[in-house]
């Protein structure tokens, strides 16, 4: 099995490397159709990270990841498991993208909405509407005694 390459990208311009030995991964039989194919490969795989040891982390993102990710985590592993192809090896690098690809959102810095004024067209839209809306509630009214 090769190293982990995250690609560089936000919060972490020159990309990640996590060593393979710190990669877990485990066979087992996926589920659902696929008749004897499912009842005799093991083609799902499950790759395992522990994001307290691994060295490819600094101490500034490994915090950033644990508390970003510890929804999914079990302890301080993150696991992924891919099972939607019947070959193994598909299934392996399916799981490997999405490693990276969690690894790489959980280390991407937090964006930031800045509020923005209305335009002015935006402005005279909800007006009109509101002047639509009064003239259709207006118009519902009971007609006056004297008219």
């Amino acid at each position: 099995m090769d190293d982990l390459l995250v690609a560089p990208g936000p919060g972490i311009p020159r990309g990640l490397r996590v060593p393979a030995r710190e990669l877990l991964e485990q066979f087992s039989r996926s589920s659902g159709p696929g008749g004897q194919g499912v009842n005799t490969a093991d083609s799902r795989v499950q790759l395992s990270l522990d994001l307290a040891t691994t060295t490819a982390l600094s101490e500034a993102q490994r915090t950033l990841a644990l508390d970003r990710l510890a929804p999914s985590l079990a302890g301080t592993v993150l696991s992924v498991a891919a099972s939607e192809h019947r070959a193994q090896r598909q299934n392996r690098r399916a799981a490997r993208n999405r490693l990276a690809t969690l690894l790489r959102d959980a280390l991407a810095p937090e964006t930031v909405r800045r509020p923005t004024r209305p335009t002015y067209g935006s402005r005279v839209r909800r007006i009109n509407a509101k002047r639509r809306q009064a003239q259709t509630k207006a118009s519902r009214r009971r007609p006056n005694s004297h008219d």
